[in-house]
Formats: structure tokens, sequence, C-alpha cells
């Protein structure tokens, strides 16, 4: 029997600026963007909260977290985490709520739509947790959590030398470490099948998998893709077919790794000069903030992620570091569903 190879539909799909329209504006930091069924987006903003975009007329709301007190600490300042948020990976929790993996308090927070705010995890082992990047829900619950590094001033960790990011997992049990040693751990996803784990591992730069077994160990640690993509990486996301977009940050590209790992690049906005500089400085490991913000494209500076939304998920948002509004534009496949998108 002749065995039929389904074509991917991003063969020969790149996207050219004129394929690019925009939404939302005078965002600050629009890092992570959930997606919801009804058109709402939800973007994480450098004023200490996220800002909702709805549909049909886009109209924007600006939540400003406010502090309840923690039940995960008993001496809570409110002061302390308003004045240091900085809403960085978002996920949707199963009532509606957001998950915030913060960078700037460098806690795990639950806010409610109206903006109320708790902290869920600010330690791990009895030690603080360190720079937490992203926040993932899978389908049994269980609450995935990327910590970059343990080092307190993060610009420390962009070197080649430092593997000290780790992944955390929250269930039944509470949160625990399930694999560490990644060089600056950031957005991760799940398969279809929620077998994999796949790990952004910026200062790789690549990205790695693992085997998620029943009870929320990690195993088979593995390469996927190039081991070394030339560009910083920063976010991805799977499509239905099973390809894992993503974002070269500060080189403003977004990129997709085919099932068998093969790197195509969808859309560029590099600005090749400092690209290279910045890529030379960090395998002599000299990267300075400098160097860093002399990168950047003009569609949106630092591209951080892709989001897949619209009624038919074809829709492809990008979120940024220094961008003031949303790019998107249309994909030939649709995007792997999240957790929330059937639940609401």
């Amino acid at each position: 029997m002749r065995r039929t190879v389904k074509r991917n539909p991003i063969d020969g799909f790149t996207v050219d600026r004129s394929d690019i329209a925009y939404i939302g504006e005078d965002l600050q930091r629009p890092e992570c963007i959930l997606a919801e069924r009804d058109g709402s987006l939800w973007a994480a903003d450098a004023r200490g909260g996220v800002v909702r975009i709805s549909p049909p007329d886009g109209r924007q709301q600006v939540i400003a977290q406010s502090y309840a007190r923690s039940f995960a600490t008993a001496a809570d300042d409110a002061t302390r985490f308003t004045q240091g948020t900085l809403p960085n990976g978002l996920a949707f929790a199963a009532d509606g709520s957001l998950l915030i993996a913060n960078f700037g308090t460098d806690c795990l927070e639950s806010m409610r739509r109206d903006g109320e705010t708790v902290v869920l995890h600010d330690s791990i082992d009895g030690q603080p947790i360190g720079k937490v990047n992203f926040v993932l829900r899978d389908s049994r619950g269980r609450i995935w959590l990327t910590v970059s590094t343990r080092i307190h001033n993060w610009m420390e960790a962009i070197s080649p030398k430092v593997a000290d990011g780790y992944i955390a997992v929250a269930d039944e049990r509470g949160l625990r470490i399930v694999a560490d040693g990644f060089r600056f751990t950031n957005e991760i996803r799940l398969d279809a099948r929620e077998e994999w784990l796949y790990v952004v591992e910026t200062c790789g730069p690549c990205v790695t998998r693992l085997r998620v077994r029943p009870d929320g160990s990690l195993t088979d640690r593995q390469l996927f893709g190039p081991a070394d993509h030339g560009a910083f990486i920063d976010g991805i996301a799977f499509d239905a077919f099973g390809n894992l977009w993503g974002t070269h940050v500060m080189c403003d590209r977004i990129f997709a790794l085919t099932p068998e790992g093969e790197l195509r690049i969808i859309l560029d906005d590099d600005n090749p000069g400092p690209s290279r500089a910045l890529r030379e400085a960090f395998l002599a490991d000299r990267v300075t903030p400098e160097l860093m913000l002399a990168c950047g494209g003009t569609i949106a500076p630092w591209f951080a992620s892709v989001t897949f939304g619209g009624p038919d998920l074809r829709t492809v948002y990008i979120g940024s570091l220094r961008g003031t509004r949303i790019p998107w534009f249309r994909a030939p496949v649709a995007g792997l569903p999240m957790v929330h998108w059937n639940e609401r």
C-alpha cells in the first residue's frame, strides 16, 4: 500500500510587510498575547497589568493589578509588588482569571479580570523562585512555569556560559522543579497529545523538548531543530499541522520548525548590522544593554511571541517587547487550540 504524505501548508509560505495589519495602540511592552474565541485579545502591559482589546471595534481597557494579601507569604508588602510588577507570560486559569508569570515581582500570580491579584508562589524548595518568565496550563489543570535564571540581575545570564534556568510544575502535590540546567528558559509549549514539552532556551540558542510522564516528571531531553539558531529565541506556538512557530527576538524574525525540525523563516524584519554585532558580543560573552537596544526592526521592535487567534485560528498576532501596537497577518494553517479555547 502506498503511503500518502500530507503536504505541509507552510511550504513556500512567507509574509511580506504589505501583508501585515495592526490592532491596538499606545500599548507598553505587549510581550505575551492571549486570544479568546469571542475575538478578545489580552496583552501583558508594562503599566502593571494587562490590556484587553475587545471586538468588534477594538476598544481597549487597561486592567491594572491590585494586590490582595498573598496566600504564599505571610508578610505581604503590596507596595513592593505594585512598584515592581512586570507581567510577562500569561495563561488563562480554568475559571477565566489570568495566571501571570511576573518578571518584575519574581512570582507566579493569579489576577481576576477586575485586576485583583494574589501571589500563588514566590519560592520553591525554600528559596526565591528566580526570574519567572512564562506560564502554561495543560488539559489536566497542571500549571507549568519557566524560570529563566536564578541570578537576580538577569542581564548577567545573557551568556553562553550560564545554564541555571529551570522548569517547575504545580499540581495537587504543590510546586516542584521537574527539569533544570537550561540556558535562559523562556516559553514552553505542549504538543497536541501533550506527550512532549517544547522548551525555548534563549541563550542556547535552540529549542529542546522533553517527554512528559503521567506524574508530571520530564525525561528524554533532546534537541529539536537546529543546535544553534544564530539568534536569540523568545516565544513559540504550535499550529494544527504540527509546525512549531516562534520568534527570533531582537533580530525580529518569525520562524517555524517543521515536524521534522527543519527551520523555515516566515517573516524577516532584521536590522542585520546591529544583530551581527550582538551575536559576536554574545559568543565572546560581552553582551551589553546598549548592543541589545541597537537591534530591532520597524514592524514591532523585539518580536517576543506568536499567538494564533480569530474565529478560524488562522490570524497570527505578534507580541513584542518594544512595540506599541500588535501586528497581525493571516496564516495558511490554523493554530493548535490552547486549553482555554473551548472552555468559555
